[in-house]
């Protein structure tokens, strides 16, 4: 983290000299990954190139996945980080989320410098939420080390939470099915 703008610039140099650049970006490009800082760059060169964005998976479909079906319905995404975006913002998000009783993803839930924002995400969803909400966790999906948790909202920080970890909160409707966590649809049975 950091130095996107400087590896960006460098492959659209790099581009601009008629050479084929790839920039690889972890999960999908588009999703908090580097597709939209090439855009913004590749904009503003006065020697246009061509930009293809490859898709890729991301984090929040790996984790749905080992997790079952958590994201059946209308779902937010939520990147806790305050690097790229002002706190303020961030905690409105959550509560607009919460109040909305979205199935809820969080990104970048906490690091070694920003501890106390999942602390804060967990108190906002528990000011409208129960207690044993269904929360699924999952660490370094599809990757060596991968940890997959379903716990609820009250016991949520018990767990090892970090950068590579994927949080997905339910809504009213998720429950847990045996090793899963679904969402319902509405479909009737």
């Amino acid at each position: 983290m950091g130095e996107e703008r400087q590896r960006c610039t460098a492959a659209l140099e790099e581009a601009a000299k008629g050479k084929v650049v790839s920039i690889v970006s972890s999960g999908d490009p588009g999703v908090y990954g580097m597709a939209g800082l090439i855009l913004e760059l590749a904009d503003n060169m006065e020697q246009k190139v061509e930009v293809e964005i490859i898709p890729g998976v991301p984090a929040s479909c790996a984790a749905s996945a080992l997790l079952g079906a958590p994201v059946m319905h209308d779902h937010a995404v939520i990147s806790l980080s305050d690097l790229l975006t002002p706190w303020e913002l961030i905690e409105k998000r959550i509560r607009l989320a919460a109040e909305g009783d979205m199935v809820t993803i969080l990104y970048n839930p906490k690091s070694s410098q920003r501890t106390w924002q999942i602390e804060k995400t967990q108190h906002l969803f528990m000011e409208k939420n129960p207690p044993g909400l269904p929360v699924g966790i999952v660490k370094d999906a599809d990757r060596e080390g991968q940890q997959v948790i379903l716990t609820t909202l009250a016991d949520m920080l018990d767990h090892p939470i970090d950068m590579t970890t994927i949080i997905i909160i339910g809504n009213s409707t998720t429950f847990v099915s045996g090793k899963f966590m679904v969402t319902r649809r509405g479909y009737k049975l």
